[in-house]
């Protein structure tokens, strides 16, 4: 069964909570705490396998969770890290956000496995508040909370050429003969109800990779019909195909069909018709000499610029010179694989804007700032200060919540302290 789409719910590992504890030895009755720190909850991580044509193992299992991070224990144990779930998507697969639309990550280019949610820190345990006046802290600090989205996985095949046009033009015929791709053929319409991939070897190191994209109707790109699941496979393709039934088999116009489907491809994309795009005039071999002349010429007078191949998918007429100048068309395109940018930082899913946080001024010292509170605590806890991405995220954090312009508030001047959490900065304007 193939599916290039799958909506499913992601969850992250809690870190588990520290633990309190003192230590009990004989003749020491009062001994010091050891109770030891949280493990770290498991990530949610996805990988391209390159054996997977299809989304089809996200249809049925809905949810994906990876482990908790165990609870610290006595004796400065350290609570075991919750295990990593990986996931595996074919190559092309984008993983948007469910409630926005935004693209979190586009796989396709992706040769290591990424992190899309990192599990939560483990909390420390009561032996790391100890102070001057506090020796025996009964409080630990709790493990960082699991952070669960919904995603929407869209598989976009990457192929560099690809057939377009209505049900029952010849496409499904037009790929088999050109390819090693086998597609299901039959005499009517929507017979095609999975994009296929061929490759066309044409000798002597010529040759692409081809996708014959199901019938698409009119209102496709509003969500009519079959054709706007399909249409998402078009937008990584180099050059376009457009497959008309010359011959009006089916009762079709091709001149209009041509029309109807250019609105549909400018409807779902702005910038699908700006790449090179032939037409094959196809179905000829059901036409008399003069039928064709008659049929080719209203094409070639509506279309002028076009480049127009009269061909038959049957007979194999045509085809070879069709290909052969489209193999021109994708070596001049450019090599980038067209990738889906970022919409939303992978860093971003982890702030939590409903928890409050503070800026405040230290009691004990003007020059010393205090930043506090549930969602700095959050953020610092799925943060890697010590990576530069992670670093970078942080200072984007303060600067997007307005925090920086808090503490200029406050009167912080460059050289200033800044405390959140275990972690001291020093202030410099920028």
């Amino acid at each position: 069964m193939f599916a290039d789409r799958a909506k499913i719910t992601i969850r992250s590992g809690k870190g588990g909570d520290g633990h309190v504890s003192f230590r009990r030895e004989l003749y020491v009755p009062n001994g010091g705490p050891d109770g030891g720190d949280g493990g770290n909850g498991g990530s949610v991580i996805f990988a391209v396998d390159l054996g997977l044509n299809t989304l089809v193992d996200y249809r049925n299992s809905k949810k994906f969770k990876a482990e908790d991070g165990q609870e610290g224990g006595k004796k400065n144990c350290h609570g075991a890290n919750g295990k990593d779930i990986i996931l595996k998507v074919p190559q092309g697969t984008v993983i948007k956000d469910f409630e926005t639309g935004k693209v979190i990550m586009d796989m396709s280019d992706k040769t290591e496995p990424v992190v899309i949610l990192k599990g939560g820190h483990g909390g420390k345990g009561n032996q790391h508040y100890v102070t001057s006046v506090m020796q025996a802290p009964k409080y630990a600090q709790p493990g960082q909370p699991a952070i669960e989205k919904t995603v929407i996985l869209e598989l976009k095949m990457i192929a560099d050429v690809g057939l377009v046009g209505f049900p029952s033009v010849g496409k499904s015929s037009l790929l088999a003969r050109v390819s090693n791709a086998r597609p299901k053929i039959a005499d009517y319409h929507f017979t095609t109800l999975v994009p296929n991939l061929g490759v066309v070897d044409l000798g002597g190191g010529k040759g692409f990779v081809m996708a014959d994209i199901p019938g698409i109707i009119e209102g496709a790109s509003e969500g009519k019909g079959l054709g706007f699941a399909f249409l998402r496979h078009i937008e990584r393709t180099k050059v376009l195909i457009h497959v008309v039934d010359a011959s009006g088999s089916e009762g079709r116009d091709p001149v209009d069909d041509i029309k109807k489907i250019n609105e549909e491809l400018a409807s779902y994309s702005y910038n699908i018709l700006d790449r090179p795009t032939v037409i094959a005039a196809n179905k000829l071999d059901l036409l008399t000499p003069e039928e064709r002349e008659i049929s080719l010429s209203f094409i070639r007078d509506e279309f002028p610029d076009a480049k127009i191949f009269p061909i038959s998918a049957a007979t194999g007429e045509g085809v070879r010179e069709m290909l052969l100048y489209v193999d021109g068309l994708v070596k001049e395109a450019p090599d980038d694989l067209i990738i889906f940018e970022p919409e939303i930082d992978v860093n971003d899913l982890i702030d939590s804007p409903e928890l409050p946080f503070e800026v405040k001024k230290s009691d004990k010292d003007d020059h010393t700032f205090i930043i506090e509170g549930p969602r700095i605590e959050k953020m610092l806890g799925y943060t890697n200060l010590e990576a530069e991405k992670g670093f970078i995220f942080f200072q984007n954090f303060l600067k997007k919540n307005g925090i920086l312009t808090m503490l200029e508030e406050l009167g912080i001047e460059d050289g200033d302290t800044v405390k959140m959490y275990g972690h001291e900065f020093d202030y410099y304007h920028e």
